[in-house]
């Protein structure tokens, strides 16, 4: 890819995702399959760390979208530096106590369940008995009336379209006629920042961007609950586990990612839609993107930012950084590289945050078709579709705002390219000719649209997902990081670090529980582990609340 600055800078690798959202048929399976793995524990009752959202509507939390309620991400202050939209360090400290941009719980939902005991030890009455719902967190009958997937499928409803704060901007007749547009569906998870502001944000640096994949995780030791890492995230996936007292997010299934398998939310996709792969980029020229003045110029920004792995001063350079060839192989053969940069399909969600995010997306194409034949027009015939493609039922400028800052040009371009594709696609099956002409309006060729369609259409799993293992000579420095799954608050211990920051940024506290290698606890619940000098400790972070905990008041009573 062509670039502006005129020397290679410091090269990082980076795991990214892209989204084919034509293909999401919003089943959910990937924000079951996550909570199960990670959020199936006390205290995380209404994490998830995955979700499906219709859009358009307001999200989870509740108009997460809106930064001049919650003040997340970065903005540019008169001297065009970036800065905390939520403020520096004065205004934390100030609000050290009471953060006015903190989503409440109703901006999530109270979770709840059902009191299934009822069903079965109910008296014998003329009447069925009922599983009532029950608050997770008071245990008391609840009414639910707000949950993580509770606008499903309304977003031609006016209650829940005119309140989706993508539509800021926009005249008030396309808000009164999208109700006949279509909805389509937007799983979200961590972005996994270049220039996450929830790492800026907390102020007791447990937040941390691993070095050698890019993963942001939190280290559990070092975290204190203040919290402000979950209003200083735009996308709100930092939530706050108020059983242990401290941060929990996505952690991109980083044990599976180091033995070269793809997350667990990717794995179980029902539509296929998820690639992974390794991106390398100038990490030298992360705040210069970040830091452009107009927020439209963002995506080519950060598009700047990534390296082209065909280069080879690229490869070069990436060997001299420390990065292992067998990652810059994956580089060269990611899904998520030829998305992105090379076909150019792939958009970032909100670039105007400024945090550069790493979870991007194909937008939906799928009103074209429909748009083509209501007017009466055959999608053979390319100038008629590409006319089509301007009078979408959904409005070109929702889908702006939503992945370009409001840039409808690289929208529209990127439609054209799917639309380009499907008629080719469908010339090559009835076995017509190439139409030039067709692919000379997106300026591709025949080769590179099927290249597109086979990654979009009939990639198969090693095709989509190109992840490298982790090194065997780190493996050592690896394995006493994680813990068991099944321990309460322990598995988010993710943080506590790859290879014990391998890097250098600051040194790893004590590991969370080790399966096998835990003591007898006081509690029976895996909150104790032994230690390398053989002694057994409590690790507050296993603690489920219940029995004692010796030394958590300082006077070793534990009670």
């Amino acid at each position: 890819m062509p670039r502006d600055r005129p020397a290679i800078g410091r090269v990082m690798a980076q795991v990214a995702m892209v989204m084919n959202l034509d293909k999401c048929i919003g089943c959910h399976t990937c924000s079951v399959t996550c909570k199960q793995t990670w959020t199936n524990r006390p205290g995380a009752e209404y994490m998830w760390f995955n979700n499906v959202e219709t859009k358009p509507g307001t999200g989870y939390p509740r108009r997460y979208e809106d930064q001049d309620r919650f003040k997340g991400g970065w903005t540019l202050d008169r001297r065009g530096r970036l800065r905390l939209r939520a403020g520096g360090r004065l205004r934390k400290l100030l609000t050290l106590f009471y953060n006015p941009e903190l989503p409440a719980l109703d901006d999530f939902y109270e979770p709840w369940t059902y009191d299934y005991d009822r069903l079965t030890t109910a008296p014998l009455s003329d009447s069925f008995p009922s599983a009532r719902p029950k608050s997770q967190l008071t245990g008391r009958d609840m009414t639910p009336s707000a949950g993580p997937n509770w606008d499903d499928d309304l977003a031609g409803s006016a209650g829940y379209a005119a309140r989706d704060p993508n539509f800021q901007g926009m005249s008030e007749q396309v808000r009164m006629e999208f109700e006949r547009a279509f909805m389509f569906y937007l799983p979200r998870i961590c972005e996994h920042c270049l220039n996450p502001s929830c790492v800026a944000s907390c102020p007791s640096g447990a937040m941390y961007k691993r070095a050698e994949d890019g993963i942001v995780l939190v280290d559990q030791d070092r975290c204190r609950g203040w919290r402000f890492c979950v209003s200083g995230c735009p996308y709100k996936k930092v939530y706050f586990n108020h059983r242990t007292g401290k941060a929990e997010k996505c952690t991109f299934c980083y044990p599976r990612i180091e033995a070269g398998q793809p997350t667990i939310c990717s794995e179980t996709c029902v539509g296929r839609l998820r690639h992974l792969g390794v991106l390398l980029y100038d990490a030298d020229a992360v705040q210069a993107a970040a830091s452009v003045p107009d927020d439209k110029d963002l995506y080519e920004a950060q598009l700047s930012v990534f390296l082209d792995p065909e280069d080879p001063e690229v490869r070069a350079a990436a060997e001299r950084a420390g990065i292992a060839h067998d990652w810059i192989q994956a580089a060269r053969r990611s899904p998520v590289h030829a998305l992105i940069a090379r076909h150019r399909v792939a958009l970032p969600l909100h670039p105007e945050y400024r945090t550069l995010p790493m979870v991007w997306y194909v937008p939906p194409l799928s009103p074209v078709t429909d748009a083509v034949h209501a007017t009466g027009y055959h999608d053979d015939d390319p100038d008629r579709v590409f006319a089509a493609i301007d009078a979408l039922r959904i409005p070109m400028e929702y889908l702006a705002n939503l992945f370009t800052a409001g840039d409808t040009a690289v929208v529209e371009g990127v439609l054209r390219k799917l639309t380009a594709m499907r008629g080719h696609m469908r010339r090559r099956q009835l076995g017509d000719g190439v139409d030039q002409e067709l692919l000379d309006s997106v300026g591709m060729t025949a080769d590179q649209i099927e290249d597109l369609y086979r990654l979009l259409a009939i990639a198969k799993y090693d095709d989509r997902y190109v992840v490298p293992r982790v090194h065997a000579e780190d493996a050592g420095a690896l394995l006493p990081q994680h813990c068991a799954v099944g321990d309460p608050g322990g598995v988010l211990g993710h943080g506590v670090g790859h290879g014990a920051r391998q890097h250098g940024d600051r040194p790893a506290g004590a590991p969370p529980a080790v399966p096998g290698a835990a003591g007898p606890s006081a509690s029976g619940d895996g909150s104790t582990f032994r230690d390398s000098d053989g002694r057994t400790r409590f690790n507050l972070l296993g603690w489920n609340g219940k029995g004692d905990a010796p030394g958590l008041f300082g006077d070793g009573s534990g009670s």
